[in-house]
């Protein structure tokens, strides 16, 4: 069995075709098709379905690729190991972060990543802080930018804080709260709300706001992106509460401060057991120093 190999079975099964997978791998369609063959019989199993109109994975084929993936980063684990022994910092950078993260330029700091190490690729993933902390933990993330309600600390990952920020609200510059300098949550509980789904760390942070002052409120609209949020409220069809540090990017609205407003804590969160040379490197552009462990170890105090 060869890592090759491996590379084309992910291949086919993430493009569900032979031919655009070699052209992925930069192979002819006959080599690629000869080694999964190859593969098969040293296998004793069929790993895909091949008709005329589609390629599947067999039952067989769909319990091989996750170990196949599994064997793929550890090679390139390996391989980027041994390039930071070297002195280079090789193989592949995940960040996770929520689309309000404000502690950290995180643009600025990928800038100066890929000038330190060019040979990196970078992928970016924006989502929710919970779903974020549990990649990172599953190792599908390297780091993620978190933000969260002061009841909620990050657990099975490595962490520091980075900010805490109070909540300010965001109207539309004709809403009748739009000239006043502050309001309170009383006062916003009549309003009518666009936030993040229920159940979210970022809406957590409103929700247990409101219901700690003994307030309802009607959230009408959940989306999931803070730009969509700010394009609604600009249309005047609802109001928002948003971290005070993100409201100077905010344009076509009007914020002003809460009395009793919540407060987020900004955290940043890597793997405790083995973060990679690359997520290492680039936690130390933003000033995060992480101890070296051997691989597999865990990184004491850090995972509390």
């Amino acid at each position: 069995m060869e890592l090759q190999q491996l590379r084309y079975v992910v291949a086919v099964a993430e493009t569900n075709s032979f031919t655009r997978a070699a052209e992925r791998c930069h192979v002819v369609q006959s080599a690629l098709s000869h080694q999964i063959a190859r593969l098969e019989r040293e296998l004793g199993a069929r790993l895909f379905e091949r008709t005329s109109r589609r390629v599947r994975l067999t039952p067989a084929g769909a319990a091989f690729l996750p170990a196949a993936r599994q064997c793929l980063d550890t090679a390139e684990r390996a391989a980027a190991e041994v390039a930071a022994a070297v002195g280079e910092v090789r193989g592949r950078l995940a960040v996770g972060l929520i689309p309000t993260v404000s502690a950290v330029d995180v643009p600025t700091a990928l800038r100066e990543f890929r000038r330190r190490h060019p040979h990196v690729r970078i992928g970016l993933r924006v989502g929710a802080s919970e779903d974020l902390a549990a990649q990172v933990e599953q190792g599908t993330i390297d780091v993620a930018f978190l933000g969260l309600p002061t009841t909620v600390r990050p657990r099975g990952v490595a962490v520091q804080e980075l900010a805490r920020d109070r909540l300010v609200a965001v109207v539309a510059p004709d809403h009748p709260l739009a000239g006043e300098s502050a309001v309170d949550l009383r006062r916003l509980s009549s309003e009518v709300f666009v936030d993040l789904p229920a159940g979210t760390a970022g809406r957590a942070q409103s929700d247990q706001a409101f219901a700690a002052a003994g307030l309802d409120r009607d959230v009408a609209f959940e989306v999931t992106t803070a730009d969509y949020i700010t394009r609604l409220v600009g249309q005047d069809l609802c109001v928002a509460m948003l971290p005070a540090a993100y409201a100077p990017q905010l344009s076509g609205v009007v914020t002003l401060a809460i009395d009793d407003a919540p407060t987020r804590v900004e955290y940043v969160v890597w793997n405790r057991f083995s973060p990679t040379p690359a997520a290492t490197a680039f936690l130390s552009i933003v000033d995060i120093p992480v101890p070296h462990q051997p691989a597999g170890y865990p990184a004491g105090d850090a995972a509390h």
